[in-house]
């Protein structure tokens, strides 16, 4: 099967990132799926104006993608802006979609209330991504259920395009991310760089530690019960814990004569268990950044070459070109 999902360049990645996307995407490329993913630096150009700041998150992203696993002998990994077909196809896109499906979309009424400009790149969003998933034939596309609206509005526009113009785009799939992996942020709100509430990938371990001891709990005595399911520091437990010992929390929890404290350090140790791989990773490839630009460029030529067929499909197809269809 043929994957294909990309994260906008934003910042710095955190753990939120990790549980909720990047370990699936690996899981997904040791499985033997054939696997595109890709730095978004067009969609980014929505909320990202300063273009030094637009690349230094272009190169944060693709050294951290590499950090956790990702394997560019296993899949193609590209910086969106390498494949300038998906910018032509948006604009055949455009020329079939309707007003009111894009209407209808809340993303975009979402960004114009977070203080986003509202832009025709943002209200033409989905549209972008139409092209990001259909441009390559893809089979799966990995997405949150809060996601799944704009997948939709894929599958939408590919059959649009398919009646008009005749069967040239597979109807893509969505491959839903584990909702268990959905990670709260240090204040209770979901994790995300514009909360500053952020457990980041490859900061130092003295820096989680500190993040962590300041996590909010409530006042119950040491020797009472305690709700783990209303404890932040539980939440952050169960991702980095196995079955076994999410169960012995649990139980110390629930039994009373356990301080949060005690939960806080035994977190602190997991989780710089966990990146201490991804911090020495991230290191190495700081340090070699030519290797992460020929990764980019060498996955942008494959991804390019797999476009470049398509498009040739689309404008015979739409009458851009001659030749028979």
């Amino acid at each position: 099967m043929r994957v294909l999902s990309g994260i906008q360049p934003s910042g710095k990645l955190h753990i939120g990132n990790y549980f909720g996307a990047l370990r699936q995407y690996v899981e997904l490329q040791n499985q033997g799926h054939e696997c595109l993913y890709f730095i978004a630096n067009y969609h980014a150009m929505t909320s990202v104006a300063d273009p030094q700041e637009l690349r230094e998150y272009v190169d944060e992203v693709a050294t951290g993608f590499l950090a956790v696993g990702l394997d560019p002998e296993k899949v193609i990994f590209f910086r969106q802006s390498d494949v300038p077909e998906v910018t032509e196809l948006t604009w055949i896109f455009s020329c079939v979609t309707p007003m009111g499906l894009l209407e209808r979309c809340h993303s975009y009424k979402d960004k114009i209330q977070q203080g986003l400009a509202p832009s025709h790149g943002l209200f033409c969003y989905p549209v972008l991504q139409a092209s990001d998933i259909l441009i390559y034939n893809s089979n799966l596309v990995p997405v949150g259920q809060d996601q799944k609206q704009h997948l939709e509005v894929t599958r939408d526009i590919a059959q649009k395009f398919n009646n008009r113009y005749g069967e040239i785009f597979n109807i893509p799939d969505p491959y839903i991310l584990d909702e268990t992996a959905v990670v709260p942020g240090l204040d209770g709100q979901k994790m995300s760089k514009s909360y500053n509430n952020t457990l980041e990938l490859f900061e130092p371990a003295n820096a989680i530690k500190k993040k962590i001891m300041r996590i909010v709990t409530d006042s119950t005595p040491v020797e009472d019960p305690k709700d783990p399911d209303k404890c932040l520091v539980y939440a952050f437990l169960k991702l980095v814990t196995s079955d076994e010992q999410r169960g012995h929390w649990h139980k110390r929890y629930t039994e009373g004569g356990m301080g949060y404290g005690e939960a806080k350090k035994e977190l602190t140790r997991l989780m710089n268990e966990l990146l201490e791989t991804f911090r020495s990773r991230y290191e190495e490839l700081n340090k070699n950044r030519d290797y992460v630009e020929d990764v980019l460029a060498e996955g942008g030529k494959k991804a390019r070459a797999i476009a470049r067929d398509i498009m040739e499909k689309v404008r015979v197809a739409t009458g851009i070109t001659a030749g028979k269809q």
